[in-house]
């Protein structure tokens, strides 16, 4: 069995899947694919805002009680939102003949990723993102971090429109 383990920022398309499942035609074990989507995690978004506003000296910091932020219902919507997109990566991959599963997680994706890799015995790693220039020059997005920290080939596929659909968008070049 060939394992694949993919880190995708969003819900994958069937154009996604088919393009992931594209590259691995060549192999003949049968091949598993594991979708991670990462979630924001609540709690940490609640503590980095407020110890950002009280880093500044000149703004009061509101005392701010459990109650006042349900960060579990904000947990448990974000949750849901991330096995949706699981559901419908996975539902991509499967309806192109091939078997795979997923899962969501609020912990730090890297970390996650690399239990999954230890966990799935998995021969390659794909990582599909928007593009995110600023973080790719200075070496600390997803797929940098990840061809550090993994023993594994690490494949990064950043989101695009097709020139054509660009054009009738309005964006991209349109004439001069």
């Amino acid at each position: 069995m060939y394992n694949v383990i993919v880190l995708a920022e969003q819900a994958m398309t069937a154009g996604d899947a088919a393009e992931v499942v594209s590259l691995h035609e060549g192999i003949e074990d049968a091949r598993h694919y594991h979708v991670l989507i990462p979630v924001d995690n609540a709690q940490l978004r609640v503590e980095s805002a407020l110890e950002s506003l009280s880093s500044n000296e000149t703004i009061a910091v509101p005392v701010i009680s459990g109650e006042d932020i349900d960060t579990k219902q904000a947990q448990q919507q974000l949750d849901s939102a991330g096995e949706t997109a699981v559901s419908s990566s996975v539902a991509a991959i499967t309806a192109l003949g091939h078997d795979a599963d997923g899962e969501v997680s609020s912990d730090d994706p890297i970390e996650s990723l690399y239990a999954i890799v230890v966990q799935e015995s998995a021969d390659e790693v794909i990582i599909m993102t928007r593009p995110h220039i600023v973080q790719e020059f200075f070496h600390v997005d997803w797929a940098s971090q990840a061809r550090r920290r993994l023993g594994v080939p690490v494949l990064h596929l950043v989101e695009h429109e097709p020139l054509d659909a660009e054009a009738v968008n309005g964006q991209g070049i349109t004439g001069m």
